[in-house]
């Protein structure tokens, strides 16, 4: 069956009891919300409808929470909201697993000055040399134009190292100010093609999944949706959490999909599709009403 194209999530909003959204790309593009955006979510609390905001920001959840009230989005609008960032801190925080248990506490810290908050509260010591280092926590490039290349002499020195790596946010890129910029998943992904071991936190992985659930306090998956616009976290998370998802063509993939003001065009969009396996259960331009 064809994946469909509809004008908003009102159409599917009477099927599902709960909502878990991405932020950047479906609710704001990083300086303002998106054409529609807090009216769609203002009328999925109007319904009853229960609406996590999912992150793959290398930050914790009140820092997303924070970053978003100052760009317009009130959190009178939504019920919670969950972040790789907060996801690895957690994990770092508790050590509750076998490989956190063993990790060290010297700390390489890949990331901007942006993302100084995540270190608060870990009882770590900082570095900047991969050798005196027991692990690296990547947060992702510190400036937005910086390239693989810029960090490829520093990830080889952990290399030899053999510094296992933390990366708080899976994205490959972002689209700001226009262009796309990488993010804290293109090193992630390099260093482990080159050997390294990387433990992953947010969208796709399914242990972030588990703790919106938490969230929504429901885990009654058939009746839960996921929105965003990411083929490679928002659409495959969902497919591996085992809940249905809504691609919003004009996000990451905007150019990609053809997408203009009539919305993406729906051949290169079910192309795409067709290419990855991904289905979702419909196709909106924009997350709107």
């Amino acid at each position: 069956m064809q994946t469909r194209l509809i004008a908003g999530l009102g159409e599917l909003a009477p099927h599902y009891d709960a909502f878990i959204v991405d932020l950047w790309g479906v609710v704001h593009d990083g300086a303002a919300p998106l054409p529609g955006a807090l009216a769609c979510l203002s009328a999925l609390v109007a319904a009853g409808k229960r609406t996590v905001l999912l992150s793959n920001a290398p930050r914790r959840a009140a820092g997303v929470i924070r970053l978003i009230a100052a760009i317009g989005v009130p959190p009178e609008s939504y019920h919670a909201v969950m972040s790789s960032g907060e996801e690895a801190w957690q994990c770092l925080r508790r050590r509750n697993d076998p490989f956190y248990r063993a990790l060290g506490r010297r700390c390489l810290h890949i990331g901007s000055d942006r993302d100084l908050e995540i270190r608060d509260g870990l009882d770590l010591e900082f570095t900047d040399m991969p050798e005196a280092a027991e692990f690296i926590l990547n947060t992702g490039p510190a400036g937005w134009d910086d390239t693989i290349a810029d960090y490829q002499p520093l990830l080889r020195r952990a290399l030899s190292c053999r510094l296992p790596m933390v990366c708080a946010n899976p994205d490959l890129v972002v689209r700001h100010g226009g262009k796309l910029a990488l993010c804290a998943g293109a090193l992630a992904q390099w260093f482990a093609a080159e050997g390294g071991y990387v433990r992953w936190h947010g969208k796709p992985f399914t242990s972030v999944y588990e703790a919106c659930f938490g969230l929504l306090r429901m885990d009654d998956r058939p009746r839960l949706l996921a929105v965003g616009d990411s083929l490679q976290t928002d659409i495959a998370g969902a497919a591996a959490a085992g809940i249905d998802s809504l691609l919003v063509a004009g996000g990451i993939h905007a150019e990609e999909f053809g997408m203009g003001e009539d919305g993406p065009d729906l051949d290169r969009t079910r192309a795409a599709l067709r290419a990855g396996g991904y289905r979702p259960v419909a196709v909106v331009g924009r997350f709107s009403w």
